[in-house]
């Protein structure tokens, strides 16, 4: 394991933005990382864990500490019946993952191609997209303790699954993913719960197979500038930058009635409102983020809004990790004036004082 001192983290982020890493080690095997945990320790220096970069804003000034970009790779599959185990190593860049597994005709994450990063992230935030969400098909995910220094197997019980969260958010730095065990159905055919896909999906005939939603979300996320494309300027975000917020339903009917009288909707729906588990209402942070006055293509200086999607926080280069959460904080800010919810950002945070600086 060779640990290098002040390197350039900003390269290897979707966003490309932030200082150094202090120290930074790639590990392609678990030897290394647990040789890398046992150096953090012996020094007392904190310790970071990099997959894709996807999900991530890092400081201008960098990070103290040493930082691991993980490249654990590898993929078995064990058959049972109709049913098939497919284990990725953490370091499996996940889209890469996610066409082999269509491909064999795996069923059960087809609608979460495109989605960039990889397998060891995924559990992390119970990354979801188009009606599924990772959480349905995880059947277990590796982790090395980093507190008991001890390889544990986790079941989905003990991962605390939320919407676009998990045990792994809410205690950062307690566990190294090292692979996901994911349960999926053989030959199974797709069944789209989600209306854009449907629709998407309508004009390739009443049976579409893994193959053709895959395609039909490859081409939704295009079109959203949520695939990650050098001829994209666009897609050079950290994704979603804010998670719909989920409410309950007296919360939701207040929004709409003030919304409607407002003006900013001609009635209650045309506000974007959604059944959420536990009878609860899930909102669209898109929606509400344009109607505070944060419109699509809305631009500071050398970061803003997509003009694809008001959702993703885009850097067109030559910007600071500063500008971004200001306007990050503005927009949280707006919305929260406006309609008195408050929105929670999705991606996590390295090298400030807070867990969460656009609060």
């Amino acid at each position: 394991m060779q640990i290098r001192e002040g390197v350039p983290l900003a390269p290897l982020t979707t966003l490309g933005l932030g200082g150094p890493a202090r120290w930074l080690a790639e590990v392609g095997e678990e030897a290394e990382l647990r040789e890398a945990v046992v150096w953090a320790a012996s020094r007392r220096v904190a310790l970071r864990l990099l997959g894709g970069g996807s999900n991530l804003v890092i400081a201008d000034g960098g990070v103290d500490g040493l930082v691991l970009q993980v490249g654990l790779s590898g993929v078995r599959a064990e058959r049972r019946g109709d049913e098939v185990l497919v284990t990725a190593a953490a370091g499996e860049p996940w889209d890469g993952f996610v066409a082999r597994c269509v491909g064999e005709r795996w069923q059960g994450i087809e609608c979460l191609s495109g989605i960039p990063g990889t397998v060891g992230g995924t559990p992390i935030q119970n990354v979801g997209a188009y009606g599924q969400e990772v959480a349905e098909t995880i059947r277990s995910v590796r982790v090395l303790d980093l507190a008991e220094g001890s390889t544990r197997q986790l079941l989905p019980d003990d991962c605390g699954f939320s919407y676009r969260s998990s045990v792994f958010r809410a205690s950062p730095g307690r566990f190294a993913v090292l692979a996901v065990t994911f349960a999926l159905r053989t030959g199974g055919t797709p069944t789209p719960r989600y209306a854009e896909l449907a629709g998407a999906l309508a004009s390739r005939g009443t049976s579409p197979s893994l193959a053709d939603v895959r395609e039909a979300v490859l081409e939704l996320r295009r079109g959203k500038s949520m695939v990650v494309s050098p001829d994209d300027p666009a897609s050079h975000s950290a994704g979603s930058f804010f998670v719909n917020p989920v409410v309950e339903p007296d919360e939701s009917e207040r929004l709409v009635t003030a919304a409607v009288a407002a003006g900013l909707a001609a009635g209650p729906g045309e506000v974007p409102a959604y059944p959420a588990p536990g009878d609860r209402v899930k909102l669209s942070a898109a929606w509400l983020i344009e109607k505070a006055g944060f419109p699509r293509g809305t631009r500071r200086g050398w970061v803003g809004v997509s003009p694809q999607h008001a959702l993703a926080l885009v850097h067109h280069g030559g910007g600071t990790t500063s500008e971004l959460v200001t306007l990050a904080r503005d927009i949280r800010t707006a919305v929260r004036d406006r309609f008195g919810v408050d929105l929670r950002p999705e991606p996590i945070f390295w090298g400030f004082p807070t867990a969460d600086p656009t609060a």
